[in-house]
């Protein structure tokens, strides 16, 4: 799953309004911001296998240190931690380390039975949405538009750029889920991991477009 998990972290500025829309992306695709770094330290692995399900060839082969729920579960309590520490809110620190686990629950809906339950664990989950490019389309679709109107919502522009910037996000991330489902299949492996690095110039974009707005309940 792609624009699902960010669709994700735009619908969840209706629960924690005084999150940065960039902190909620941090949060909603934190393993998918450690994974590339973790295949370039061969610290986990995966392949390209062309066809092997309608909406992605990547066999994810191992990688329990960012994707299994265990571990999960443990980045998520970091994260919300490291929010609590340094702006002291509870309730906004919940919200995060909730976005996290979440990614999990969405890959499971997708993924082949791959993901697993802890590492070393012989337990593996996945439903394989994949396997369906209607069903991935109408999930992610679904999902992100969804989080696009209710942040669209609960926020307004304060200035053009809070507006423009705020479109082209979500057209960008619309052409990019397009381009994975639809164009020919990454060279490498290396080369997934070096554009996985990308996501953090997401994350930098949800920052500036809420900056450039305010919620309208005056928060």
């Amino acid at each position: 799953m792609f624009i699902g998990h960010f669709g994700v972290g735009f619908g969840a500025k209706r629960i924690a309004p005084r999150v940065s829309l960039g902190t909620l992306f941090l949060a909603a695709q934190f393993i998918d911001l450690l994974w590339p770094t973790f295949l370039l330290l061969g610290l986990e692995r995966a392949r390209i296998v062309p066809g092997l399900m309608a909406a992605s060839p990547l066999d994810f082969e191992h990688y329990p240190i960012s994707h299994s729920l265990l571990a999960v579960f443990g980045w998520a309590l970091l994260v919300a931690l490291s929010h609590f520490f340094a702006k002291r809110n509870g309730a906004a620190a919940a919200v995060l380390g909730g976005l996290v686990v979440s990614h999990w629950l969405l890959d499971a809906l997708m993924h082949r039975p791959d993901l697993p339950l802890a590492p070393g664990s012989d337990l593996f989950v996945g439903l394989g949405g994949w396997s369906s490019m209607p069903l991935t389309i109408a999930l992610e679709g679904t999902i992100f538009a969804i989080g696009v109107w209710m942040y669209g919502r609960v926020t307004t522009a304060t200035d053009a750029t809070g507006r423009w910037s705020f479109r082209a996000l979500v057209a960008f991330l619309a052409l990019i889920q397009a381009a994975n489902l639809f164009g020919s299949p990454p060279p490498s492996v290396d080369a997934i991991a070096w554009v996985g690095q990308s996501q953090w110039l997401i994350v930098a974009w949800g920052y500036w477009v809420d900056g450039h707005r305010r919620g309208v309940g005056g928060f």
